[in-house]
């Protein structure tokens, strides 16, 4: 039997209603911040992930599908993430000399090439938000609320801000430079990974999940006690911000994002109880990456949010069950022109509105009326012959019990 990809999911009608329901809040919290929704090719020439996310970064270097265009002989990638392919399309389509702040967000797919785990698959599906053309710390405070707006409209009560600063391009060398001293006394101590990191990415050792490297990270220097007088300024601003908003949070020095085109805010929502993969949502600003894309300078924040890990914290609190609706109307029947007359009133009912369902696989009377409880149906109705013939029968009210006699040629409900 061919079976599915190691790391993708089948999701289930049983299941879907409750990524409809996810999906639907997120939408509709998008628009209330004034987030236009964009969509954007499931791949893309390797080089804008090369040059986005970064050439040093695990994602580029360990997780990207890549693959060769055999029209073109070019490199294509799935994409693993959906920033750099929003800040391709507003530089492609002349979106840079439109009137500033642009605010995008997308509902997609992501696929990266990871050991899978609860709340990790290779196939993933994401929310994100991107927002151009504001370096004021209110941009980054207007995302943020989006991200706790939607976490808590679904209820997640699990769920902690964690707050840092990177600082910029300015800053950043003195950090990194105290970080290479710091771990270099430390390399032999270090893991395999992060001894390549240290030469490559620093910064990515602050959040490595080995135990030695993550007892080591707790006494490495922070990045908030080397931003430049800029950067600090920014971040004290959206504190105050966040203060003034009501939106709490605690900072966290070991945050600090994988991809490269991060620079002063990041953020990440945690939520307890969720196991390993514990971040539902993760961002923060990008004010060099259109730049780097061939586009002008042009800042950018925003943040992605891992609906499958959105689910986990609602199963932990209990809020993930979501159904299916139940028809409004199941009419069960007996006899050749039972059935016609049934399938032409379910058929009516529909093109009004109404979800309705009748008989087509010629259940008996008996396995129909359980297969309307089955169902859920409000209401059932029975058709045979003789209520072929008088253009009446009973409708039965399935919650209370209930029965009323209705017309066939103008029945509604």
């Amino acid at each position: 039997m061919i079976q599915k990809i190691k790391g993708t999911m089948d999701i289930l009608p049983d299941k879907t209603p409750l990524f409809r329901y996810i999906e639907g809040i997120m939408r509709e919290e998008a628009q209330k911040y004034g987030f236009g929704e964009i969509r954007t090719p499931t791949f893309e020439n390797t080089e804008l992930f090369v040059r986005g996310v970064g050439n040093t970064t695990d994602v580029v270097q360990k997780e990207m599908y890549t693959f060769n265009d055999r029209d073109e002989n070019r490199s294509i990638s799935l994409r693993p993430e959906g920033t750099a392919g929003v800040a391709r399309a507003l530089i492609e389509n002349g979106k840079c000399s439109d009137a500033m702040p642009l605010k995008y967000y997308y509902i997609i797919s992501c696929f990266r090439h990871e050991a899978p785990q609860a709340g990790r698959s290779r196939e993933f599906f994401q929310f994100g938000t991107e927002m151009f053309g504001s370096e004021s710390p209110a941009a980054d405070a207007t995302v943020i609320a989006l991200g706790a707006s939607v976490l808590r409209r679904l209820g997640l009560t699990n769920v902690k801000l964690h707050l840092n600063s990177i600082g910029c391009k300015e800053c950043r060398p003195a950090y990194r430079e105290a970080l290479v001293s710091y771990f270099g006394e430390h390399r032999d101590e270090i893991c395999d990974t992060c001894k390549k990191r240290l030469d490559t990415n620093p910064l990515r050792l602050l959040d490595c999940k080995n135990k030695e490297c993550a007892e080591l990270a707790k006494d490495a220097p922070r990045t908030v006690d080397h931003l430049c007088p800029e950067c600090a300024a920014h971040f004290e601003s959206l504190k105050k911000l966040l203060d003034s908003m009501g939106i709490e949070y605690v900072v966290d020095s070991s945050i600090v994002r994988g991809l490269d085109y991060y620079t002063r805010s990041v953020f990440e929502f945690v939520a307890e109880g969720i196991g390993a993969q514990s971040t539902v949502c993760g961002g923060g600003r990008y004010d060099g990456l259109v730049e780097e894309l061939g586009g002008p300078a042009l800042s950018g924040i925003g943040f992605g949010m891992g609906i499958t890990r959105v689910i986990l914290a609602m199963e932990q609190l209990g809020l993930a069950d979501i159904s299916a609706p139940a028809p409004r109307l199941y009419i069960a029947s007996l006899g050749e022109a039972a059935v016609e007359k049934a399938i032409a009133i379910v058929e009516r009912l529909r093109r009004s509105g109404v979800y309705a369902e009748c008989d087509i696989v010629g259940r008996s009377l008996k396995a129909q009326m359980k297969y309307a409880n089955k169902l859920g149906a409000d209401y059932t109705l029975i058709i045979g012959d003789s209520e072929v013939e008088s253009g009446k029968a009973q409708l039965r009210d399935m919650k209370n019990s209930t029965q009323s006699e209705v017309s066939l040629d103008d029945f509604s409900i």
